[in-house]
């Protein structure tokens, strides 16, 4: 169990009897100065009151005696018995300097010689001092920055209370960017906020788990009642406006949407119903242009996770709606880069009406699917462009339905089934079906140069990758959820790991868990008074709908929470500053993103109920980092919503130095100390609710 830290001033300890050692000292030099005073100059070359005053003598003239006409003896002369002791007193100042120097040379050799558990210990200290001084200077360079930036950050404008960083279309358009490539994600310098942004006026904290799920504050998004009642698409005829709130209907009036249309698709694959799906090898589903989320809203209680993508829209969004909703979401494009995600990740992709042109660019949106879909992975589309009724009336969508269909198959794609509007393809799980095709017929094989297992918003290939992966295993080959999270040893081995690691990180992350939910009380910052003997409340089960993972190493907190029945989605990011384990996450059946932590994470403002890191500062300490904590801790601030919880678990210098900044971003902390390690620290904080003031 961990402990909170006793806070006080520290100061230099000073010996009890460090005044009786001063007048002893002061007494012995008072009584030294008058035995020389009565000595004679001979007597005083056999002095040692100093002995390293034999190494460098006095420059005085009577330690060679003087003439009586004022010439200097000379001091190296033989036969007289002043010559002769002053040899003999030279000879024992060079044997002193022997000694010396045998000594110092045995202490190095015996310094070189020590074991080596020893000298992990010396080197051990050399690193806590390394991250001493990294977290010093990066202290310093905050400092030397003016004393401006000492005080408080300041609230963001109220036009910043959606703004995404990275996402400007204005400024994309003045680059010359069009054709969509507007809405690419481009980060620039300028792009970085130092201000913290505000919730609107009247912001309200969203409901719990799973009543939040289905009914939302109106003010908390950017749309508006006629925006809900414009278009005709599915998702949004199932929404209702109540006044404050925006609710989404029950499961009785959403058998004639969502869960019938999820039933007609678990049929054509061949399945029962939708609760088939995991027996059928499908866990993670990636929802491209996903509406108000509602899909993926109905297969979470199926314990499928799917994962929506939309573009930006600076307008009102599906994303941040999807978000407040607590569904997993964040922003991504096909216009012109490839996804942050692996090759090979991801069971289904769906797309209902999602405004992609999957036979523009020569297919090059198609081959991206391709990528990102596992082996045996299913491929469902649902657009009133694969209604064959409508190819009787309109030859031009008969020409682009024949390009899809036709694009599909030089995929090796099979496609399964056709009804009404929607359309099922499966990917291949035999690599020789790339090789059988006829000679030109569809997308070469990239080659291994630019078959880049885990790309970071590359450009689009024109070539199909993910078939240099180790990784190749069709879906129906894996464990079924939930055993597919606990990987075996052979599994492992593809991603250069043990099962002992694994475990490892597992049990850690447990331990974790359990000591953060006995900290996350809502009284631990407060100072109510309570009964003696009485305990604080154990936060509920469901206080947590979505957690950020901002460096989730194997998964194993996402693991564990689930293990511990919470009701909660992750967020696994992998920074592209240390190794790479996306691909065993997303393989566990997990959702993850690659994700430059000097960049703003593609996500709305309010985003994440909590944000955690382990061990985050230590690895971009050891970069040679293009950003500073303060851009980290403003960006966290970004993505939490009002009354959300931070947990940084770090060294205790990097912890000291983040405990500073908390101040600064008026949130509530406290340091707490971890009994597994002394050289560690906990730092768990609080957002405030600052709610913003009508104008």
């Amino acid at each position: 169990m961990s402990r909170p830290l006793h806070r006080g001033v520290s100061g230099i300890r000073i010996s009890a009897n460090s005044n009786d050692f001063w007048d002893s000292q002061v007494k012995d030099k008072t009584e030294k100065e008058d035995l020389d005073r009565h000595r004679s100059p001979d007597q005083s070359y056999l002095s040692l009151r100093f002995p390293f005053r034999l190494l460098f003598p006095d420059s005085s003239p009577l330690k060679h005696g003087v003439t009586e006409n004022g010439f200097a003896s000379d001091p190296f002369s033989v036969g007289t018995p002043r010559s002769r002791h002053k040899l003999t007193m030279l000879f024992l100042k060079l044997s002193l300097i022997v000694i010396v120097i045998l000594a110092l040379t045995g202490s190095f050799w015996w310094t070189i010689s020590i074991s080596t558990s020893s000298r992990g210990h010396i080197f051990h200290g050399y690193r806590r001092l390394q991250e001493q001084l990294v977290s010093d200077l990066w202290d310093i360079g905050e400092l030397s920055l003016g004393p401006s930036r000492l005080k408080e950050i300041e609230f963001c404008p109220e036009e910043s209370e959606n703004y995404i960083p990275c996402f400007n279309v204005s400024e994309n358009l003045a680059l010359g960017y069009s054709d969509g490539n507007e809405y690419d994600r481009l980060c620039g310098h300028g792009s970085r906020q130092r201000c913290l942004v505000l919730p609107p006026v009247n912001y309200k904290i969203p409901l719990r788990w799973p009543t939040g799920g289905d009914v939302i504050w109106v003010a908390n998004v950017k749309i508006t009642g006629q925006e809900v009642f414009s278009s005709g698409s599915l998702t949004k005829r199932m929404m209702m406006l109540e006044e404050e709130q925006i609710s989404f209907r029950s499961a009785l009036l959403m058998f004639d949407g969502v869960e019938d249309y999820s039933h007609q698709i678990a049929e054509m694959i061949g399945l029962r119903n939708e609760s088939n799906f995991i027996q059928a090898g499908v866990r993670t589903i990636l929802d491209i242009g996903c509406g108000y989320g509602s899909f993926g809203a109905h297969l979470f209680s199926k314990q499928l996770l799917t994962m929506c993508i939309a573009n930006y829209e600076s307008s009102g969004s599906q994303v941040q709606l999807t978000l407040e909703r607590g569904l997993p979401a964040m922003i991504g494009s096909f216009n012109s880069k490839q996804l942050p995600y692996p090759s090979l990740s991801f069971d289904m992709l769906h797309c209902a009406r999602c405004g992609i042109d999957w036979d523009q660019k020569d297919g090059i949106y198609l081959i991206e699917v391709d990528r990102v879909l596992k082996p045996g992975g299913y491929f469902v589309w649902t657009s009133p462009l694969t209604n064959v009724q409508s190819f009787l009336r309109n030859k031009g969508k008969q020409k682009r339905w024949n390009f899809v269909r036709d694009f599909a198959e030089s995929l090796c794609w099979e496609l399964m089934s056709q009804q009404d509007e929607t359309v099922v393809w499966k990917k291949t799980i035999k690599k020789s079906c790339y090789n059988s095709r006829k000679p030109g017929f569809g997308p070469s094989i990239c080659s291994k140069g630019q078959d880049v297992e885990s790309p970071y918003y590359r450009p689009l290939q024109n070539c199909i990758g993910g078939m240099h992966s180790r990784r190749w295993l069709p879906i129906e080959e894996r464990a079924t959820w939930p055993s597919r999270s606990n990987l075996n040893k052979n599994e492992l081995a593809l991603y250069g790991l043990h099962t002992e690691e694994l475990n490892e990180d597992n049990t850690n992350c447990k331990t974790a868990v359990r000591n953060y939910w006995s900290l996350l009380s809502p009284l631990i910052f407060s100072d109510h008074p309570k009964r003696p003997g009485d305990e604080d409340p154990s936060p509920p089960y469901n206080m947590l709908r979505n957690v950020l993972d901002m460096n989730a190493r194997y998964g194993g907190f996402n693991a564990a929470l689930l293990e511990a029945g919470k009701s909660v989605w992750v967020m696994n990011v992998v920074p592209t500053s240390g190794p790479n384990y996306l691909p065993l996450i997303l393989d566990r059946g997990y959702v993850g993103v690659l994700h430059d932590w000097c960049e703003a994470f593609p996500t709305y403002p309010r985003t994440y109920d909590m944000v955690h890191a382990e061990g985050l500062l230590s690895l971009e300490t050891s970069q040679n980092r293009r950003c500073t904590m303060l851009d980290l801790f403003t960006e966290i601030d970004r993505l939490l919503r009002p009354e959300g919880w931070v947990i940084i678990h770090d060294t205790a210098p990097l912890i000291e130095s983040a405990r500073v900044l908390t101040t600064r971003l008026k949130w509530d902390a406290r340091v707490v100390e971890t009994e597994s390690n002394s050289e560690e620290r906990l730092l768990i904080c609080q957002k405030p609710f600052f709610k913003r003031q009508a104008s």
